[in-house]
């Protein structure tokens, strides 16, 4: 695990959201992010209340791209048998959102014998206590 500086996390939470141009205006352009080619386009020409473009600057630091904010590097899981490959020191599981709830509980007390940090627990249902009803 890695304690990424408050200076990092602050620069992830300012990064603004880069949109496609006129991705606002027309449903059939997604907001997927492309560079704006046109001649007079405001947003290439970086006008004043067009969208930030994608620049270098906004990057934030090698050493801290793509952590979790809790510092673990994330590694998505779709099996038991996945979990074996996962170094716990510096790697944190996240739970596959396509699986049923029995295989989520399975890699669940999985990872926590093995003292994996899970990102996405399942999530325990009401009146699921093992009392009799």
């Amino acid at each position: 695990m890695t304690k990424i500086p408050r200076k990092v996390l602050e620069m992830r939470r300012k990064r603004p959201r880069f949109v496609r141009q006129e991705s606002w205006r027309y449903v059939r352009l997604k907001e997927v992010w492309r560079k704006p080619k046109g001649i007079d386009g405001r947003m290439r020409l970086q006008r004043s209340g067009a969208p930030p473009l994608v620049k270098i600057g906004y990057r934030s630091p090698a050493k801290y791209r793509h952590l979790h904010p809790s510092g673990y590097r994330e590694v998505l899981v779709y099996s038991v048998a996945e979990l074996k490959k996962v170094n716990p020191e510096v790697e944190a599981v996240r739970i596959a959102s396509g699986l049923g709830r029995r295989k989520r509980m399975a890699i669940y007390e999985a990872a926590r014998e093995a003292g994996v940090k899970v990102l996405n627990p399942p999530a325990v249902r009401v009146g699921e206590g093992g009392g009799e009803g």
